[in-house]
């Protein structure tokens, strides 16, 4: 089983919007059984799947005690990619998740003060040996800020090529346990998931295919004309 951490210390920088869409794409892409565990005490992760129709992927109750040997019984069972969602500012819970993954995505918005808070996570995955992938959400397009946030981002990590841009489907189809993949109208959004889901995928198996990364960096550069 492989464990991906969705992490920020920053309050809504995306982590449960970002980490439903990827579970569900995930599992659209042919990977089965796929897992969600919910750390944040606000639970909206959970909100999300109680609301949800389709009965995966499954959810995994647990607390920040009964963490680890909880993702060894999901192991156990047979799972082969489990999704854990984090809280802000909670330290000692991020710092456990993140020791217990595979890889760690950080979502962040391409503000000023969004760039600045994604140090304080970078310092945690770096002290805890882990590879990470920053993800740039919600971004306005053909906004200057948008590059910006690519040059300064590329500097002090990985980013993954691809730019998921502010649109109303994601927040909306998250109130009734669904995607953007899953409601009609929403195909750019279905795409920019299903392309990141794609070069998340081969980083994780640590076996990138050259032509599909030179496919998905065109699209930052396009990405003023999204």
């Amino acid at each position: 089983m492989q464990i991906i951490g969705i992490a920020s210390q920053k309050g809504g920088s995306g982590k449960t919007t970002l980490t439903g869409h990827l579970a569900v794409q995930a599992e659209q892409a042919g990977i089965s059984p796929v897992a969600l565990v919910d750390t944040d005490p606000q639970g909206s992760l959970s909100d999300w799947w109680n609301a949800r129709q389709a009965e995966t992927p499954c959810f995994a109750r647990t607390t920040a005690a009964t963490l680890k040997e909880d993702i060894e019984q999901l192991r156990e069972l047979g799972m082969k990619l489990l999704f854990i969602d984090t809280p802000p500012a909670i330290e000692a819970t991020i710092g456990d998740v993140i020791a217990l993954c595979d890889l760690i995505l950080i979502p962040v918005r391409p503000s000023p003060h969004d760039l600045r808070a994604a140090g304080a996570t970078v310092e945690m995955v770096e002290r805890a040996g882990k590879p990470l992938v920053f993800v740039i959400n919600a971004a306005a397009p053909r906004a200057k800020i948008t590059n910006e946030a690519v040059m300064a981002l590329s500097q002090h990590g990985t980013l993954a090529p691809v730019i998921l841009h502010q649109r109303t489907g994601f927040a909306a189809s998250m109130i009734d346990g669904r995607t953007v993949g899953e409601i009609r109208g929403e195909a750019r959004g279905a795409e920019e998931i299903a392309l990141l889901w794609d070069y998340i995928s081969h980083r994780l198996n640590r076996d990138a295919a050259p032509s599909l990364g030179d496919a998905l960096g065109a699209q930052v550069d396009a990405a003023q004309v999204a």
